[in-house]
């Protein structure tokens, strides 16, 4: 064969076996009603969700390292301050390297809403909705919602009580009913309106997004007050400005509409 047709034909079998374990494929989730701890309004309303497709796994140090490589601006020695703090992807070992802190398999952390954002958009997805995230994180391995099962919210909490690790473990390990993985227990994860978390849902209906904003008066209209793991995951996200960073908070992107998206 001449070496015209082996050249590409090596090239691409090279490029297959450096992909990361998991392939960028999307469950399908239907939407619909859910009781969110956050509910629509100051009568403890269902929300009410969209059929969307959410990533099945977080988006690994070797996706994101694709990435910034196709777009250098988001390079930790080149992005904007505004939009990255000093800490961004400072457990890779340069700029374009992993090195042994950041392993490709394991979930991309200390990375910016700003860098998650543009991730999600370069692959023509965006960050899911605190809703949409909170809808697939109800479920387990059997069930939609498991979120009133006192085993499973103590199995949360126990990895909630652990301390922060510089290094997560890889990618990987069971699925929930739709078919999604490591919603819990490997990182936290940014969603798109995580500022917004716990404005007051009266202030929302009054399109006033800095009413109330805090947790002592967004818990005034919290649901489902016991469970701690949910609410805890929703203090830290609205701690957070857009450029923050941290050893443990990484993201995986959604699409909108319903169906199969590999």
């Amino acid at each position: 064969m001449a070496a015209a047709m082996i050249l590409p034909r090596l090239g691409l079998l090279l490029a297959a076996l450096a992909a990361p374990a998991f392939a960028a494929d999307y469950a399908s989730l239907p939407g619909g009603a859910f009781a969110s701890v956050l509910p629509a309004d100051a009568n403890s309303a269902d929300v009410k969700i969209a059929a969307f497709r959410l990533r099945r796994e977080p988006v690994t140090n070797a996706e994101f390292l694709a990435f910034i490589k196709a777009h250098t601006e988001w390079r930790r020695d080149r992005v904007a301050s505004v939009f990255a703090e000093a800490r961004y992807l400072a457990q890779w070992s340069t700029a374009d390297t992993l090195g042994p802190e950041a392993k490709p398999d394991q979930p991309v952390t200390q990375v910016s809403w700003f860098a998650a954002q543009a991730f999600c958009a370069s692959k023509g997805a965006r960050l899911p909705s605190w809703n949409e995230w909170e809808l697939a994180a109800a479920a387990d391995a059997t069930r939609v919602d498991a979120r009133s099962d006192p085993a499973w919210r103590a199995a949360i909490l126990n990895w909630y009580a652990q301390p922060s690790s510089q290094s997560p473990a890889s990618v990987g390990g069971a699925t929930n009913v739709y078919g999604v993985r490591n919603l819990h227990g490997l990182i936290w994860e940014w969603v798109d309106d995580f500022n917004a978390l716990l404005v007051a849902s009266d202030s929302r209906d009054q399109n006033d997004p800095d009413r109330l904003r805090f947790c002592g008066a967004g818990a005034l209209n919290l649901r489902d007050r016991d469970n701690y793991a949910v609410l805890m995951r929703i203090a830290m996200l609205s701690s957070l400005k857009a450029a923050n960073t941290t050893v443990n908070l990484g993201f995986r992107c959604a699409k909108d509409g319903a169906g199969d998206d590999r």
